[in-house]
């Protein structure tokens, strides 16, 4: 990153707060501000779990505690615990929290009505465009991907998830005890490690990573969520696998794949790796890829 970029990034934060009011302690002409609005979009109509709440929004407990004091004291909302789990709150609109929304989304409306009515009609066209581009960057800025235990619930939640769309589109369907499925140990440091990828505390990626001395490092059970597909996650994925199996002294990194996983394979192309014999006899693979990669030095 450079300044320029840093600057850019900073006027259109100033520029938007300012634009879209949020500077001000009665957000959209309300007598509350952003904060509690916002908690009053996510809660929905069913409901929310505070802990996801909070999750969602990045916010942590303190914080989002007193805002959910505040709109309980204005009866727009209730916090309960669940019968059972009385750790687990789950907070709802009340018919005065349902109101309050009402108004805080005709509000908006009007708010973003009034962004795009000085333009003409090109120029709407551009900015809902470029809006829509930032949000889907920004999307991508906000996914966080972390090393876990391969038997770690979000970990299996991806796995389950991954094999599910294997059985769906593979000429043959996908039985895992078929397959060359790593044993969990292998995903495990210091044989190797697993990582998943996280948007707003939501499991929606996977990949994992063998380390086996003496021999490439190779990327095992890669998945990407249909939903955050287009984000750059897959390529992202790579990119920290490569790091990671290069600090641990490694000069290969290999993987396979069938030919029904068309956009995969194109990805590993543009991502640098180059179609070899071979290396397995994986019975559900058609391709298998290598690239060469640049060890870390020794620290």
């Amino acid at each position: 990153m450079d300044r320029a970029e840093i600057d850019q990034v900073r006027r259109f934060n100033r520029t938007v707060t300012e634009r879209v009011g949020v500077l001000h302690d009665h957000y959209l002409g309300r007598d509350r501000p952003v904060g509690e609005a916002r908690l009053l979009w996510e809660i929905g109509e069913q409901g929310q779990d505070v802990r996801r709440l909070r999750e969602r929004l990045g916010l942590d407990s303190g914080y989002v505690s007193r805002l959910l004091r505040s709109l309980e004291t204005d009866g727009l909302v209730t916090v309960e615990p669940q019968p059972r789990d009385r750790r687990v709150r789950t907070v709802r609109l009340t018919d005065a929290g349902r109101a309050e929304r009402a108004a805080l989304d005709h509000r908006s409306d009007e708010l973003a009505g009034s962004l795009l009515e000085p333009l003409n009609a090109a120029q709407r066209v551009r900015l809902v465009a470029a809006m829509a581009e930032v949000d889907r960057l920004l999307t991508a800025a906000t996914v966080a991907l972390d090393g876990v235990d391969p038997d770690h619930p979000d970990a299996q939640h991806c796995l389950r998830s991954y094999f599910t769309e294997l059985r769906e589109r593979f000429e043959t369907g996908f039985d895992p005890a078929r397959s060359l499925l790593p044993d969990a140990g292998e995903l495990r440091p210091p044989h190797g490690l697993f990582l998943v990828a996280r948007l707003h505390g939501e499991p929606v990626g996977c990949a994992g990573l063998k380390l086996p001395p003496g021999a490439p490092a190779e990327v095992k059970r890669m998945w990407v969520a249909p939903h955050t597909r287009g984000l750059g996650l897959g390529r992202r994925l790579l990119a920290e696998l490569e790091s990671r199996a290069a600090r641990h002294g490694h000069d290969v990194l290999r993987l396979d794949t069938n030919k029904a996983l068309g956009a995969a394979i194109g990805l590993y192309h543009s991502y640098g790796f180059e179609e070899v014999t071979a290396f397995n006899d994986e019975p559900y693979a058609h391709h298998w890829f290598e690239k060469r990669i640049t060890t870390a030095p020794s620290e």
